[in-house]
C-alpha cells in the first residue's frame, strides 16, 4: 500500500483539474462574457475604487451545443471594480457540470477574480466538492476541500492556501495548516502538523 501522502497527491491529481475548470469558467467566461462595454472616448479621472457595475442576486447558466447545461453561477451580488479590474461577488455559488457528467459545486462567502482571469480567490466558508462520478465500472468517489482561503492560479494550475484546509475523500481526511498544489508538477505540498486520517476506525498519522 502507498504512504498516505502519495495517495493524497494521486487524490489530488485526479481531482485538482476539474476544480480548475469551474474556477477558470468563473473567472474568464463570465467576465469576457458579461462585462459591459461602452462606446465613445471619455476623460481620464483619477481611479476610485467604486464599481462601474453591479448585478443583484442574479443568475448565469452556460449551456453546451447540446442544450446540456454546463455551468450556473449564482450571487447575491456582483461588483467590478475597474481601478484595479476585479471582480466581486458575494455569497458565490457555482455548479460547473463536466462532459463526463462529473458535478464540481464551490460556494464561498465571497468570490474574488482579477481582470485576465488567471487567479480566483475564494474567502470565507470557501468549499469545493467534487461529486462523486461513475466511469465504467468504477465509483471515482466525492472529494472534498474546505478552508476559509483558497486561491487558485489558473495558468500555473496551482491552487494555495496559507489558511487551515482540510481534505476528506471517502474515510480519508487530511488537514493542514497550509497547501500548496502543483498540478503540472503533481506535487501536493502540506504544512504545520499534517494529520491524516484512514478508515472507519479513524486511525490518525
Amino acid at each position: 500500500m502507498l504512504p498516505w501522502y502519495q495517495r493524497a497527491i494521486s487524490t489530488l491529481s485526479a481531482y485538482l483539474p476539474l476544480m480548475l475548470m469551474a474556477l477558470v469558467a468563473l473567472a474568464t467566461w463570465w467576465l469576457v462574457k458579461n462585462t459591459p462595454v461602452f462606446q465613445g472616448a471619455k476623460p481620464v479621472a483619477a481611479a476610485r475604487h467604486i464599481p462601474d457595475y453591479t448585478m443583484r442576486n442574479f443568475t448565469v447558466q452556460r449551456f453546451a451545443a447540446d442544450g446540456s447545461l454546463r455551468l450556473q453561477i449564482e450571487g447575491d451580488e456582483a461588483r467590478h471594480y475597474p481601478d484595479t479590474d476585479t471582480l466581486e461577488i458575494d455569497r458565490a455559488r457555482i455548479r460547473s457540470i463536466a462532459p463526463d457528467s462529473g458535478v464540481t459545486v464551490a460556494t464561498a462567502q465571497k468570490a474574488i477574480s482579477n481582470g485576465d482571469g488567471s487567479e480566483v480567490q475564494l474567502t470565507g466558508q470557501a468549499h469545493v466538492v467534487r461529486q462523486a462520478t461513475q466511469v465504467g465500472d468504477n465509483t471515482l468517489e466525492a472529494i472534498d476541500f474546505k478552508s476559509e482561503f483558497l486561491h487558485a492560479f489558473l495558468q500555473t494550475e496551482q491552487v494555495r492556501s496559507h489558511l487551515p484546509v482540510t481534505i476528506t475523500r471517502g474515510t480519508v481526511r487530511i488537514q493542514g495548516a497550509s497547501m500548496n498544489y502543483d498540478n503540472l508538477g503533481r506535487v501536493a505540498q502540506f504544512s504545520g502538523g499534517v494529520k491524516a486520517t484512514f478508515g472507519p476506525g479513524g486511525q490518525s498519522r
